[in-house]
Formats: structure tokens, C-alpha cells, sequence
């Protein structure tokens, strides 16, 4: 099956949700719309879409790892900041220093890529390690941390919509966890030798099917968390 005739679209969906998202609503809501799209730039597009100029470039196939990476910590980020803003009604900052300073970190570690050595294979999959790690304990902390936000406006409308994104999240989990499992364990190698010897390797499409689902139930509900959101607070 082709999953990304799926995912694809939902994604696609989800990220421009997301980015209109956080133009059209309160700056506490900029970080956690803004590292949902990168989501799309960084790794949904790349992969989904392999005929794309320069996929095949080291630097480039670093730089969507690493913004991948910077998608997490600021959506993480963005909750933090709603944590807070549950508890004390107070924020700092603006919408535009969201951006800026996101664009910033992501300029910059496109010029630390591209002034150092060439990646190599082995360097290129250890930032994919390092990427799928930070998704993986990330998603599990922001599980709890969204859990603490529920409880401090449960008698609110939009309670529902964050109750939704521990779902979202759980299914990155699902999603980003048979990536790394499948990574750290070469699975995919171990595949192709058991394949030549006529048997299959159960853990690894076990793996893989986790995977494709997990990211296609993340598109899904990133996209439906952040519609039923914007009707509730428009």
C-alpha cells in the first residue's frame, strides 16, 4: 500500500490549518501552530514528494532532520508557554519575535551544516537519531504536560481541544517510536537478509505498519484538533 497518497493530503491539510492557525489567533497559540507546520516542511514534503531539486544533497537531507528537531522543541515549547498561561494569565513576547526567532534557529543551523564537512552517511543518521529521540521523549512529556493544562481549564470550551492533541501526540509517539526502533535496530537490513532467505521479519512489519499508522492518525488529528479549535475560538 501507498501510504503517502494518504498522509500526503492530510498533512497538507494539517499544516496550512496550523499555520493560519497562528496567524489568526492569540500569541499563545504562535509556537505550538508554528512547530505543527514545520511538521509538513520538514517531514512530510521530503518525503512524501522524492522528485523535489535537491533531496539528494547531504546538507539538505540534514537540514529536514534538523528542522524536524527545532518543529518539536518548539511546539514544546508553545505548551510550556500555555502551562504557564493556565496557571498565571501571563505572556511574554510577541507573535512576530515566534517567527523571527524560529527562522533564526533554523538559518542558523543551515550554516552550521553547510560551513562544516559534507554529512556523511553515518553523520546523517545520527542526527536522525538524535531528531526521532527528541520526538519520542518530547511527545511523552508533552502528553503530561497537556494533561496539567486540561485540568487547569477543564471548565472551559476549548478543555476538548487540548484532551485532542494528547491524542495527536500519542499517535507521534506511535509514529516517531517504530521510526527510531526501526533505525537503532537496522531493522530494514535485517528485513532484506531474512527475505533472501525466503521468511519475513515480523518485528520489522510490525514496525513499519505502527509507523504508517501512527503518522497517518497524526495528520488526521493535528488537521481536526486545529479546525475544531479555530471554530471554538473565532
Amino acid at each position: 500500500m501507498e501510504w503517502t497518497i494518504i498522509t500526503l493530503p492530510l498533512w497538507v491539510i494539517a499544516g496550512v490549518v496550523s499555520f493560519y492557525f497562528s496567524f489568526g489567533n492569540a500569541r499563545v497559540w504562535t509556537s505550538i501552530a508554528v512547530g505543527f507546520f514545520l511538521i509538513l516542511v520538514a517531514e512530510i514534503l521530503p518525503t512524501a514528494i522524492t522528485i523535489l531539486p535537491g533531496l539528494e544533497v547531504p546538507e539538505v537531507q540534514a537540514m529536514t532532520s534538523i528542522v524536524g528537531t527545532i518543529a518539536i522543541l518548539v511546539m514544546s515549547h508553545g505548551f510550556q508557554e500555555y502551562y504557564v498561561f493556565s496557571r498565571t494569565l501571563e505572556l511574554e513576547g510577541s507573535k512576530t519575535l515566534v517567527y523571527v526567532a524560529t527562522l533564526g534557529v533554523i538559518l542558523a543551523s543551515a550554516v552550521f551544516i553547510w560551513v562544516n564537512f559534507a554529512p556523511t552517511t553515518r553523520t546523517l543518521e545520527i542526527i536522525g537519531i538524535v531528531e526521532k529521540t527528541n520526538w519520542v521523549f518530547l511527545s511523552l512529556i508533552n502528553i503530561d504536560l497537556i494533561r496539567k493544562i486540561y485540568i487547569n481549564i477543564q471548565d472551559s470550551p476549548i478543555s476538548k481541544g487540548f484532551a485532542a492533541f494528547m491524542l495527536v501526540f500519542f499517535f507521534i509517539f506511535l509514529w516517531k517510536g517504530s521510526e527510531l526502533y526501526i533505525q537503532i535496530y537496522d531493522l530494514e537490513a535485517l528485513s532484506k537478509v531474512a527475505a533472501a532467505k525466503g521468511e519475513t521479519l515480523f518485528r520489522y512489519d510490525l514496525s513499519l505498519y505502527c509507523k504508517e499508522i501512527g503518522n497517518v492518525l497524526a495528520g488526521l488529528s493535528v488537521g481536526g484538533t486545529f479546525l475544531y479549535l479555530a471554530k471554538l475560538l473565532r
